[in-house]
């Protein structure tokens, strides 16, 4: 008698779930970094507000630029210089300036402000780690505000040559003296060299530790920011009547002998007083790099953690 198999016929494999494509950390980095720009408007609109502002005030002065001029060529050589650079060194000092103050504002919120309208939630749902995100954010004052400070720097100064030559071409006054002593280009190397040196390397530590305080705080960061600051600086005077962290505070945010000095005098040429070598080789360049390091890597322990306030 014959038995007759009960298997069940075979059926085709079903077919596989393809693995889901692996993201690579850099491209992880690239979408955190635009999700910045994205939420962040300030960062490039304030700048250019701030521009729109320096060439309406420029081209209003321009009405009394040739006569402006016409004095400029009684004065030696060097008041020339200064003279006709003036207008230009104080537009890139105005958006320098009005960026440094988008970046401290945006480093307090930039933890901060996550954790207050709960986005935390969504953010740490995805797969991106705590260091992409600390990282991507403190990308914004070392690396992304100097480049658009330099973009927008440059092309200002650029359209008020050009308001300039033409104002002057149309009252018949010679544009020579003015193409002469204003070199733009050696202008705009000066400008990037103490955006990377100051603004990105320089200042990190301060960035560093306003991120830190924006992911601790649970209200008022500015507050949590400067109170601890100001209390170290009035406990070491009243203990030991010196001054020694208020003059390390002072160093910091005035940049190393030489190089922001440019503030005072308003030229740019004066900031060949700190070559790149001896900037690098400066142990304060080095120890800010490493406290900073510190407070990044201290800011991505405390996220990991927070909670929603």
């Amino acid at each position: 008698m014959n038995t007759q198999s009960n298997a069940m016929p075979e059926t085709p494999l079903d077919p596989q779930v393809p693995a889901p494509a692996v993201i690579s950390a850099t491209r992880r980095m690239y979408w955190s970094v635009r999700r910045e720009l994205w939420e962040s408007r300030s960062i490039y609109i304030a700048p250019l507000a701030v521009a729109g502002l320096i060439l309406v005030g420029f081209l209003i002065s321009t009405i009394h630029l040739p006569d402006k001029m016409r004095a400029a060529l009684a004065l030696n050589p060097m008041q020339q210089h200064e003279l006709i650079q003036q207008p230009y060194n104080f537009a890139a000092l105005l958006i320098m300036g009005t960026t440094f103050i988008v970046a401290v504002f945006y480093c307090l919120d930039a933890l901060h402000g996550e954790r207050r309208d709960r986005s935390i939630l969504f953010w740490k749902s995805l797969p991106v780690s705590d260091l992409t995100t600390v990282l991507s954010k403190a990308s914004i004052p070392l690396v992304i505000l100097p480049l658009v400070t330099f973009a927008i720097t440059v092309v200002t100064q650029w359209i008020m040559l050009l308001l300039s030559t033409a104002v002057l071409l149309g009252s018949g006054v010679s544009v020579a003296p003015l193409w002469t002593h204003l070199s733009l280009f050696h202008m705009s190397l000066m400008l990037l060299y103490h955006l990377l040196a100051i603004h990105a390397l320089w200042y990190a530590p301060i960035f560093g530790w306003l991120l830190l305080v924006s992911v601790w705080a649970r209200r008022a960061p500015f507050l949590w920011a400067a109170l601890p600051l100001l209390a170290i600086g009035v406990v070491e005077k009243i203990a030991f009547n010196s001054s020694h962290f208020a003059a390390m505070l002072n160093y910091r945010m005035g940049g190393p002998a030489g190089a922001a000095s440019t503030a005072g005098n308003m030229s740019m040429d004066s900031m060949t007083q700190v070559t790149p070598g001896q900037f690098l080789l400066s142990p304060g360049l080095w120890i800010g790099l490493a406290v900073a390091a510190l407070f990044l890597a201290a800011a991505v322990r405390v996220r990991r953690y927070r909670e929603p306030i």
